[in-house]
């Protein structure tokens, strides 16, 4: 079937996004062929959406002072849309910035490179029960007792470089559903869409957490050994702390210029 190319692309994923998710949510009653069907056209969709869809420009690398760059947002969020069903929106990072490592409880996510390139790791935590009869190791620097409970088996999924592109990132309850996100070679910008959205009223609350590192490893090897892993679509074990949000990091807003969206 022809499209309606009058109607913004923009819109179209909105409507696709809000069909699809809805669809996810009560699976179980339904016809996961159709399910599959909504998810693969609202990927192909999102695949084909540019920054000029949602009117907006890669912007030149700052060049500002230190002090005025201290005092701006490294990361910064336009508000497309949101329902009960899904959310979206653009996040847009200066250059050198990142998002640092964090979760979507319950919560399936795309995310589709506008402009620049982004560097994603994703992680998944393991089951507590794996871990029971696990040691963890001496952690370098070490963690206070109190906070163990707070330390987590998890593995690294992968290390993947996109750009404009590329097709979306896509993570799901069960599938790299932590992840961070880098700013490479200058600033950058994605599309969002989470569903359902971060509701911590609903149990789903934004948690962050560094990867810790043992005492046995030496800190750059580990990270090289770590990336390179990644690339190669190795599955590698790792060990993380939840951590409040990192004081390096907040997220301003700005107004959003392209077509309006209704769902």
């Amino acid at each position: 079937m022809p499209r309606d190319n009058k109607i913004p692309l923009i819109q179209k994923i909105a409507k696709q996004a809000y069909t699809t998710f809805r669809g996810l949510q009560s699976s179980a009653n339904g016809d996961d062929k159709v399910v599959e069907d909504k998810l693969n056209e609202l990927i192909s969709l999102v695949t084909a959406v540019r920054a000029s869809d949602v009117k907006i420009a890669p912007r030149k690398t700052n060049s500002s002072s230190g002090a005025a760059e201290l005092q701006s947002p490294p990361v910064t969020y336009m508000h497309i849309c949101e329902t009960e069903v899904f959310s979206m929106g653009v996040f847009l990072l200066r250059s050198g910035a990142s998002i640092p490592l964090h979760d979507h409880p319950g919560m399936n996510g795309m995310l589709k490179v506008l402009y620049g390139k982004v560097n994603v790791r994703c992680f998944d935590k393991l089951e507590q029960n794996l871990a029971v009869t696990t040691v963890p190791p001496v952690f370098d620097p070490p963690v206070p007792p109190l906070q163990m409970t707070s330390v987590w088996r998890a593995v690294l999924r992968s290390v993947v470089e996109y750009s404009e592109n590329s097709g979306p990132c896509l993570l799901t309850p069960v599938r790299d559903n932590l992840h961070q996100i880098y700013a490479v070679d200058g600033p950058a910008a994605f599309l969002d869409i989470l569903a359902p959205p971060y509701n911590s009223d609903d149990g789903r609350d934004c948690h962050y957490y560094k990867v810790l590192q043992s005492a046995l490893e030496d800190e750059t090897d580990a990270k090289g050994h770590q990336e390179q892993q990644g690339e190669k679509g190795k599955e590698e074990e790792v060990w993380l702390l939840e951590i409040p949000q990192p004081e390096d990091f907040w997220c301003g807003g700005e107004s959003y210029p392209g077509p309006a969206v209704s769902v």
